[in-house]
Parts: C-alpha cells; structure tokens; sequence
C-alpha cells in the first residue's frame, strides 16, 4: 500500500485560508483519481477542511501554535519547515496503523498521475522512488512545462519506504511538536520531512538508494501564492492540454484563447505588468436595441 501525506497551513499563517482549503480539495481529486485502490491519503492540519473528503482519505487533528510563535526555539529549523515537519511527521504516526509499504509526501496544491499508486503496487521490495522528469504548471496562465530534475524544486517528489521512516512504535499522533522533533531528530525532519531539495542524497547516505521513476510522476503548481519559495512560471510556456486532465485531473481554468495569450503573449514576458489582452479577447458590450416605436 502507498499512503499519500500532507499537512495544511495554520489558518492563522494564510490571508485566504479558503484558498487553501481551495487548492487541497483539487490535489485531493487529483490523487485519488488512481488507477489502483491500493492507496490511502492522510491530511494533517489544524482545521478540518469544510468540503467532504474524498473516500480513502482521512483528516488528523492537531492543536500546534502558529509557526510564528516558535521564533525563539526553532532548533535550528525555519519556521514553515518546523510547522510543516512537526505535521508530516503527525501524519507518519497516524499512517503506521495502516501498515503501509511506502510513504509520499504531497504539497497540498500540487498533482499526482493517476497510475502511481498502481505502479508502487506492481514492485513490492523496491527502495523507493524519486520524480526526475514531471511538469510546473500555472493554473493563473493555464500552461505548463516540463521539468527536469524536478525533485529539487518540488516536494511532492518522493516514494519513500515506510520502514526507512523509522516510526518510533511508542510515538502518538497525539503529540507534541518538540515530541516529535525530538523522536525523529531535527535533521531528518528538516532534510527529508519538511525539506525535499537534497533528499535523494541524504537517502542515499543512510543506505536508502532510490530510483528514478520512470514516468512524469507529479505536477508543480506554482503562481498560487501558496508556495513559500514564490515559485513562478516565467516565460513562454506549453498551453494546456487534454494530457493534464486525463494523467493528472487538472481541468483547465481559461478558454482556449485566453490560455495561448497567457502562454505565448506579453504576460509570459512580464509577469508583474498589467497588460490590456487584444481586443478580440476583451468581453465585448452588449449592444444597445432601440426598442419598437409604439407611435402607429
């Protein structure tokens, strides 16, 4: 079994916490579209979402502070890896009941092809998994790029096994942050947790030697406002296509001339300025009809 992990931000950490719920209701969809059954998915955060959740999937509570209110007793960990790590690491414990083979961790805006959890389920025994090859995509453009080495730049990358998790058996998802960053290590939770970047190498160095997977396994969604690296998709890019709703769920959000004018217009260029689309893609008016004249 693969089980698929995620935490949510404090409310109190995002201006648009309805954004957030926004986002994790469409990552939801996408994950649990999978070909195979063989999967459960664990979200973890302080408020439940107020959509239903989809089958297979199931919400873990907990009480943690905003990440600011740690400023003076970080252990060395920035402030959205010490939230984010603490809550992965939550949804950890809660995933051993599930006795799974592997474990992913997912960023609650991004997307995941809908066979991976068929292809974890096809290879029993193998170390583990990272995306080499997937795509960035920018629902504000609605386009997309490839991207090589992927697994720098995004945290919904890694197939770990659970066993090299080492889950303490007496750990409970009941607890508290220092409890769990304590029965985990500062390390592991910053570099492999909560952090993504060097994963496959610090894997590597503790005997896990993951392999590449070898299909585009997840989506980077970046222009969210979501992301804390304020990842964004630059320049020209792919415009949608029907590949991204039938491998990945994402539908697309701009017709079909409006997305080649995000993708290969002035918008691709700069960004931040505030271009006036051509006419032909402006709403047009509604025209004026001189009523019937009621004089016979």
């Amino acid at each position: 079994m693969l089980v698929f992990i995620t935490s949510l931000r404090h409310p109190a950490g995002t201006p648009d916490y309805g954004r957030t719920e926004s986002y994790l209701r469409d990552t939801l969809a996408s994950i649990c579209s999978q070909t195979s059954d063989d999967y459960e998915v664990i979200v973890v955060g302080n408020q439940k979402p107020a959509f239903p959740l989809p089958e297979r999937t199931r919400f873990v509570e907990v009480d943690f502070p905003p990440p600011t209110e740690f400023a003076g007793r970080m252990n060395d960990l920035a402030q959205h890896l010490w939230d984010k790590g603490t809550k992965l690491g939550i949804g950890l414990i809660a995933a051993r009941s599930l006795d799974p083979d592997y474990v992913m961790f997912f960023d609650a805006d991004d997307f995941v092809h809908r066979g991976l959890a068929a292809f974890v389920h096809e290879r029993p025994g193998r170390p583990g998994w990272y995306v080499r090859r997937g795509l960035i995509y920018s629902r504000a453009r609605n386009a997309y790029a490839p991207r090589l080495r992927l697994f720098r730049i995004c945290g919904s990358t890694y197939v770990i096994p659970f066993s090299a998790h080492k889950v303490p058996a007496d750990l409970l998802a009941t607890a508290s942050q220092d409890q769990v960053v304590e029965a985990f290590g500062p390390e592991r939770i910053e570099r492999v947790v909560a952090g993504h970047r060097w994963a496959r190498e610090w894997w590597r160095d503790h005997g896990v030697e993951l392999e590449p997977l070898p299909f585009p396994g997840a989506v980077y969604h970046v222009d969210t406002g979501e992301n804390h690296s304020r990842s964004v998709l630059a320049g020209p890019a792919l415009p949608y296509r029907s590949h991204l709703l039938t491998d990945f769920g994402i539908r697309p959000s701009k017709t079909p001339a409006r997305t080649y004018w995000s993708a290969f217009g002035l918008p691709a260029f700069k960004p931040d300025l505030r271009v006036r689309p051509p006419a032909f893609l402006r709403p047009k008016a509604p025209r004026m009809v001189r009523p019937p004249s009621s004089v016979a």
